[in-house]
């Protein structure tokens, strides 16, 4: 597996600095027992309570976009304490991040508390998904029932792909919008439809129709 190494203390003092390669090579030598491939080493001298850190997106941008598949830390405080390391925990797990550890010498074991929290939130993610479907699918029945035929804009749902300026029936946004319906549930439908536009793109266009 593709591996990225993650070093973390929480000051920047010149003592840490030793501590930063303490772990580096300790993981470098537990990537080698595990036969890990090292895509990145990442070391940074941050709090673990904060979650905006540089080192930490570097190292989501890796998972997010396929360039590696496990990640090496010395043990889960190193990833962040608090609220800040299950957020981390949980995203991890979305993208299927396999987690080692030195303290275990091979995959990270969750505590219990930490495994409970981690699926308690996970099943209130999927009852915020099912009722954002569910707001969908209202706004939909409900334009539909006001009149609004979405079979119109079949025909045109293959213009917008390669254009620079995003093509999509501002009239019909206009007459979704007087159905008292969101952008959110204005840009899923156009999606539906085959319009690949954004929320913003949405909103931005329908702003500058009221200007003009």
């Amino acid at each position: 597996m593709r591996a990225i190494i993650y070093c973390r203390v929480s000051t920047d003092k010149k003592s840490q600095e030793t501590s930063l390669e303490r772990q580096k090579q300790e993981l470098m030598k537990l990537a080698e027992r595990h036969g890990f491939i090292i895509v990145d080493c990442i070391e940074e001298q941050e709090s673990g309570y904060e979650i905006n850190r540089d080192g930490i997106f570097q190292m989501l941008d890796y998972f997010s976009t396929k360039q590696a598949d496990c990640l090496l830390i010395q043990d889960e405080t190193r990833l962040g304490r608090g609220n800040t390391k299950i957020a981390l925990f949980r995203q991890l797990q979305k993208l299927n991040v396999s987690i080692y550890t030195i303290i275990h010498d091979g995959q990270l074991e969750l505590s219990e508390s930490d495994s409970m929290v981690l699926d308690i939130v996970s099943i209130v993610e999927e009852y915020q998904r099912k009722i954002h479907n569910a707001k969908i699918k209202r706004g939909m029945k409900k334009a539909i029932n006001e009149g609004y035929n979405p079979s119109k804009n079949f025909k045109n749902r293959n213009h917008a792909p390669g254009r620079e300026r995003v093509s999509f029936p501002i009239e019909e946004v206009i007459r979704l919008r007087q159905k008292e319906l969101t952008f959110e549930e204005i840009t899923t439908i156009l999606n539906g439809l085959g319009y690949s536009v954004s929320k913003a793109t949405v909103h931005r266009r329908y702003k500058e129709y009221q200007k003009a």
